[in-house]
């Protein structure tokens, strides 16, 4: 195997009871092309397309915080089937709302603070043919261990609501996460992220251009368990 530097984690996924051998690294220029591909069969319209990564954002990734810049590969055949993308950012608890494209740069991250304490995730995906396989909760458990090396506070992000759309006539954004929150309803992207440890922060208005979402995300976290011990 390549030397690609820095995190590389080796695990079996399973595909019902079948094993199936993937590794977890650090993405770098020669991964760009796979991973708009990844982009393109994971966000499909009415996901804007040009919310997709492009060259130059990648770029910014690998050079500004590559800690931050993790791929999930098949073993064997090589193949990326899977991102997740983050920067550094201060954030302030008393004030949660933003935008993607405020905290994230446009996904650009050229904002990206090594001083602060939080990481905060720009993008996360997985192809739809392998997500069978828990590699989106891989990639977060993944991004955790950055958090809890680099000593932040915490993971922050803030979760589309794409179940919200086609009940948005019957409850305000808030509502629909208090459902979802007590199990009445499953939404695509909050419960994953709820199975992955993150608690809800704030319900964050205009956050991302997206139809199904109305505009809503749920801002979420994972805070460090050894932060108060690190003086974050």
């Amino acid at each position: 195997m390549a030397n690609f530097g820095g995190y590389v984690k080796k695990l079996m996924a399973f595909e019902g009871d079948r094993p199936v051998p993937v590794t977890i690294r650090r993405y770098t220029e020669s991964d760009f092309e796979a991973l708009i591909d990844v982009q393109r069969e994971a966000f499909p319209p009415p996901f804007p397309s040009e919310l997709w990564w492009n060259r130059e954002q990648l770029s910014h990734h690998v050079r500004l915080f590559p800690e931050g810049a993790l791929c999930v590969e098949l073993d064997g055949s090589g193949e990326i089937v899977g991102s997740m993308t983050g920067l550094i950012v201060g954030f302030d608890p008393a004030h949660p709302q933003h935008t993607w494209e405020e905290v994230t740069d446009s996904g650009y991250i050229r904002n990206h603070r090594p001083d602060g304490d939080t990481l905060y995730v720009v993008d996360i995906c997985v192809k739809p043919a392998y997500r069978k396989l828990g590699l989106g909760k891989w990639l977060m458990f993944s991004m955790y261990e950055v958090v809890v090396q680099l000593g932040l506070r915490r993971l922050l992000g803030g979760g589309r609501l794409p179940g919200y759309g086609k009940v948005a006539g019957e409850m305000t954004a808030v509502q629909y996460v208090e459902k979802v929150l007590a199990g009445e309803l499953r939404d695509p992207v909050m419960t994953f992220l709820l199975r992955c440890g993150r608690l809800p922060v704030a319900v964050v208005p205009g956050y991302l251009e997206d139809e199904e979402s109305r505009g809503y995300a749920a801002l979420m976290e994972w805070r460090n368990p050894f932060a108060d011990r690190l003086g974050k």
